[in-house]
């Protein structure tokens, strides 16, 4: 099969635990451009979020917010926000829960609570800024996607009350809550539809539980040998790890790249 385009996560794919990209990595896309092969970004990150990285690898396409906005070679070509109504009723419930927000919106985010430590700890985990402080932003401006904080052990309060909404886990104290039927694999879909790419023509490198739809849904699935242990059923193969050259050596059995003389 002769591969026309790569998609490729970020946390825990691109980057490592350090949030840096191993050279190796950035060798490797540099080379698959250079086939002509599309490399496009596939992340639950917000693109402010992953400016940096994306400059780094030249990349100017991507699938983010969990396949919620997507943009090709810099032009928008699809967003999907979150309704009002459904933003009411999780707020509402929220508190009741006593559990904070962030609201993700197409320039930048906004919190619900102030010096919040489940907002501190999880965002910083991401390396990026705090969330600006506005309770009300969801009522005026469109929400792609938003993180409840809570325990794993409190996310069964929400089983049941949202039946328009899809409660994802990236972290021990927050989960990205987006469409029922939102995913990475729609943004993917609707990109390929519009560039005329057929799936089985698509590749995608991921490690986490939002990947797996989208792992699924391309002619190959790769999952990263430091992947989360539920990922890799859904996976076509198991590549190493960030940093043991995955990227390249997922690329490798994919027939994209060269293995290298030893």
């Amino acid at each position: 099969m002769g591969y026309k385009i790569a998609f490729f996560d970020i946390d825990g794919t691109l980057v490592n635990e350090e949030k840096q990209i191993p050279l190796d990595t950035i060798e490797a896309i540099k080379e698959l451009k250079a086939r002509g092969v599309e490399a496009v970004i596939s992340t639950g990150r917000a693109p402010y979020f992953f400016k940096p990285i994306a400059e780094q690898l030249g990349i100017e396409s991507f699938i983010s917010l969990n396949g919620a906005y997507v943009v090709y070679q810099g032009k928008t070509v699809y967003k999907r926000i979150i309704p009002k109504d459904s933003m009411q009723l999780l707020v509402e419930h929220a508190n009741l829960q006593r559990h904070s927000l962030v609201f993700e919106g197409e320039d930048y985010y906004y919190a619900n609570a102030e010096n919040h430590p489940f907002i501190i700890e999880s965002v910083n985990s991401l390396r990026v800024e705090q969330p600006h402080f506005r309770p009300d932003y969801w009522q005026h401006e469109d929400v792609l996607q938003a993180f409840l904080h809570c325990t794993q052990e409190d996310e069964h309060l929400y089983d049941g009350h949202f039946p328009d909404l899809r409660f994802v886990r990236w972290h021990p104290q927050a989960v990205d809550v987006l469409p029922a039927d939102g995913s990475k694999a729609q943004g993917i879909r609707y990109l390929l539809d519009t560039l005329g790419i057929a799936k089985e023509e698509a590749i995608a490198f991921g490690d986490g539980l939002n990947d797996k739809e989208m792992l699924e849904f391309v002619g190959l699935g790769i999952a990263m040998g430091n992947s989360h242990p539920e990922l890799i059923a859904h996976a076509d193969y198991v590549t190493t790890s960030v940093d043991e050259n995955g990227i390249r050596n997922g690329l490798i059995y994919a027939g994209m790249l060269e293995a290298q003389p030893v």
